[in-house]
């Protein structure tokens, strides 16, 4: 047998018991009906986890009117979708019009007409169907967008780990890094999640560096040096400009994640908070996982000794607030490094010559030879 849908709920809020009767004598067949006689009872059933689908409504009530409880509703963002139709004795044009100015989407006069009542609640209620079917199909597309574009950031972000022979899961790592230091420091889930995803694309300048000096022997050249300091601009210039926030915040990591709080950075030396906050925040968990993490050419660095780095750097590289949000999120940080440890640790022999050739020249993130190039043996 196919399942019912279960009865949709109307409310029905009158001072008076004997209007509430007939209304709810009047629509008890076809809908599940609640009541409410004052404007305190009605607003917290509507602010319920089971709010109604629709709402009858008295204006003349002792305590809160109904046009002051329909002006609470519809300032609510959660709950101003709900049709409200003022069933009300006040039945001049001048009253009308008030009510449906204040948001209501009907305006019924007492005494009622039962098939009007029915009438006018069906069609409300279709009407609302297909407003919550519409939007559900807006958020579902936007979602699917939004999915779209949060994956094209992810895989051209592993185009430039790629690039530069990064290994495993550098950048789910420290996009994961980057999202829960945001939240330790105060900012919102919504934020922390636009970090996250955006995160991915912070070295994607890379792919613009040639390969004879991103993978050069030995040391750089001064000129060298100032080709390899633009991947953040052509990290920020294949971005490019967007009205988008995700786009928009992908290139402002792209471009500033290698600023220094003490503005001996680049490309811009931007100082303290001038650099943005989400390129202070992916600098400080692009660095944590580089320290942390183990390579076939090199041991990773205990958590302690990086975090006596960061202690060091504090005001130097880093912003010294995030240095006391990447503490506060640490727990959590060192359980997405375990969920997410890579699982192949040993490159192909092509890939650890590159490597090793790469490590013994200056890192051009600037972490110190002691930490960055510490070797270990196949």
């Amino acid at each position: 047998m196919p399942t019912l849908l279960p009865k949709q709920c109307i409310l029905v809020v009158d001072d008076s018991p004997e209007n509430i009767d007939l209304l709810s004598e009047v629509l008890r067949d076809d809908y599940r009906v609640r009541v409410a006689t004052s404007g305190e009872k009605a607003l917290k059933i509507v602010y319920s986890d089971e709010p109604p689908d629709l709402i009858l409504l008295d204006i003349m009530m002792p305590g809160l009117s109904g046009l002051e409880i329909c002006r609470r509703l519809k300032a609510n963002p959660d709950r101003r979708r709900i049709p409200i139709i003022f069933v009300t004795a006040m039945s001049s044009t001048e009253d009308e019009q008030r009510g449906l100015e204040t948001g209501a989407v009907d305006y019924i006069t007492k005494p009622i007409s039962p098939p009007i009542v029915r009438a006018r609640v069906r069609t409300h209620l279709a009407l609302y169907d297909q407003s919550r079917e519409l939007e559900h199909m807006v958020r579902q597309r936007t979602f699917e967008l939004l999915n779209t574009r949060q994956q094209i950031i992810r895989r051209l972000g592993r185009a430039a780990e790629f690039k530069d022979n990064e290994t495993g899961n550098h950048v789910l790592r420290m996009s994961h890094y980057a999202r829960l230091i945001a939240l330790a420091h105060g900012l919102g889930e919504e934020a922390a999640d636009i970090i996250f995803n955006t995160a991915p694309m912070h070295d994607i300048g890379k792919i613009g560096i040639p390969d004879a000096i991103l993978l050069k022997p030995g040391k750089l050249d001064a000129a060298e040096w100032d080709v390899m300091h633009r991947h953040p601009i052509m990290g920020a210039e294949i971005i490019g400009k967007h009205d988008n926030e995700l786009l928009e915040t992908a290139r402002i990591i792209a471009l500033t994640h290698h600023e220094k709080w003490d503005g001996s950075g680049y490309p811009k030396g931007l100082k303290g908070e001038a650099i943005p906050l989400e390129g202070r925040i992916v600098a400080i968990a692009d660095v944590f996982d580089a320290l942390v993490s183990v390579r076939p050419y090199k041991a990773a660095v205990p958590v302690d000794t990086a975090l006596q780095y960061f202690d060091e750097q504090a005001g130097r590289h880093f912003d010294p607030s995030l240095i006391v949000a990447l503490k506060k999120a640490l727990p959590e940080i060192l359980r997405i490094k375990e969920i997410y440890a890579d699982e192949n640790g040993a490159l192909t022999d092509l890939e650890f010559q590159i490597k090793e050739i790469y490590d013994h020249k200056d890192d051009p993130t600037g972490y110190p030879a002691n930490i960055s190039s510490t070797e270990t043996s196949e």
